[in-house]
């Protein structure tokens, strides 16, 4: 089969699973309300169906890449939310929670679309990454960070049941903050597809913190740039007297990929509040009924137990094998990347959880917002540092 044939192929599989894991969600919502097994039969279906379709992609991909696809941003998120999905499959098999996927598809979808919105092209590995550790490392990491985010899962629906949203408070407004965070990344799918239908594109050139000149390419209307940062047609020439930002920013920070963070913002915000708009309720709120039958003590302790399971796989892929990857690429086991050093705060923040758990008798809400805690870690690793701040990961 030709490189073209099984592209081709391997994005409608995605395409395919994405479109099955977003009808699950009806099945999911019926399968709650209801005694009858058949809405929960159908929703199961669904999603492996979509998980198959997603392997599908998966391994079509790797075929016509020659290496594993999870060298870049839209590789490894993608791959994070098959994880994802599959990790439900395990806790279903356990505890028989159908509540946990009507919570977890959305989720996983948001996490799909993000990575679909970046580059899909297949280029041949930069040196750094031609290593079977790659594949170690990045693989065990994407399956102990959708492990552990199964805790973030339970923890939402935990506190969404929990907290009482008729009283004001710091529960009730970080609650509702979390949930702001996650419109946030659908305002970013939507603003990045409209622009990416109408084919906007824009270049700006500017000198590097190595004193070399190099351009960003802009696929939203510029808010921030480079400083001294040039606009530039196709062939690389001055364009004199157009639109060079709003903002300058240090060349330290990426100012492409924080553009796209200002314009996910501003239009998750937007999409957040017409959402309160016409509800007249908090998001919170408004998910509190599909909590009804959520048993609490069960949600804490399937928070507890994913976590038990993914901190010793993230500490062998986040930690032990990048080190043995880094020495290789780069002939030290630590260097203080940013991407190194936010791996280390996600492996000390769980290796507290686990202590206040354990030792401290951490448990109920507390350890749900701990939990929630934990995602955000692991989130502001893969997007923030990915996408803002200039590293040695820059290329992810």
């Amino acid at each position: 089969m030709s490189f073209d044939s099984l592209t081709s192929i391997s994005s409608a599989s995605l395409y395919l699973a994405f479109i099955l894991y977003l009808i699950a969600i009806l099945p999911f919502g019926f399968a709650i309300r209801s005694k009858n097994k058949t809405a929960t039969t159908l929703a199961l279906s669904l999603t492996v169906l979509g998980f198959v379709a997603q392997l599908n992609y998966f391994v079509l991909r790797w075929i016509a890449s020659g290496h594993a696809p999870v060298s870049n941003l839209y590789e490894f998120m993608t791959f994070f939310g098959m994880m994802l999905v599959g990790g439900f499959f395990l806790v279903y098999y356990l505890y028989r929670q159908v509540v946990i996927g009507l919570f977890l598809m959305p989720i996983a979808i948001l996490i799909i679309a993000y990575g679909s919105m970046f580059s899909k092209e297949i280029t041949p590995l930069i040196p750094a990454l031609q290593s079977n550790w790659l594949t170690i490392h990045v693989i065990t990491v994407a399956i102990a960070s959708a492990i552990l985010s199964l805790s973030f899962v339970t923890g939402l629906i935990y506190l969404i049941k929990k907290v009482d949203h008729n009283k004001k408070g710091a529960s009730t407004f970080f609650l509702e903050f979390v949930l702001y965070q996650l419109i946030v990344v659908l305002g970013f799918v939507t603003i990045t597809a409209i622009f990416g239908f109408v084919h906007y594109n824009a270049s700006y050139q500017f000198v590097n913190q190595q004193g070399n000149q190099e351009t960003y390419q802009y696929s939203l209307p510029a808010i921030v740039t480079p400083n001294n940062a040039l606009s530039i047609d196709d062939t690389g020439d001055e364009l004199k007297g157009s639109f060079s930002g709003l903002v300058q920013v240090p060349v330290i920070f990426d100012a492409a990929k924080l553009n796209t963070l200002i314009w996910s913002y501003f239009i998750g915000s937007i999409l957040y509040i017409l959402i309160r708009l016409f509800s007249r309720k908090s998001i919170s709120k408004l998910l509190q009924p599909l909590t009804q039958k959520v048993n609490l003590t069960l949600m804490d302790e399937i928070s507890y137990r994913v976590i038990v399971i993914g901190f010793p796989l993230f500490a062998l892929g986040g930690l032990f094998f990048a080190m043995i990857w880094a020495h290789l690429a780069w002939s030290r086991f630590w260097g203080w990347d940013p991407k190194e050093v936010w791996a280390l705060i996600t492996f000390l923040f769980y290796t507290a959880f686990l202590h206040l758990r354990i030792n401290r008798g951490w448990d109920g809400e507390r350890t749900a917002w701990l939990a929630i805690i934990g995602f955000g870690t692991i989130m502001f690793n893969q997007i923030f540092v990915n996408l803002v701040i200039a590293g040695l990961h820059s290329y992810a």
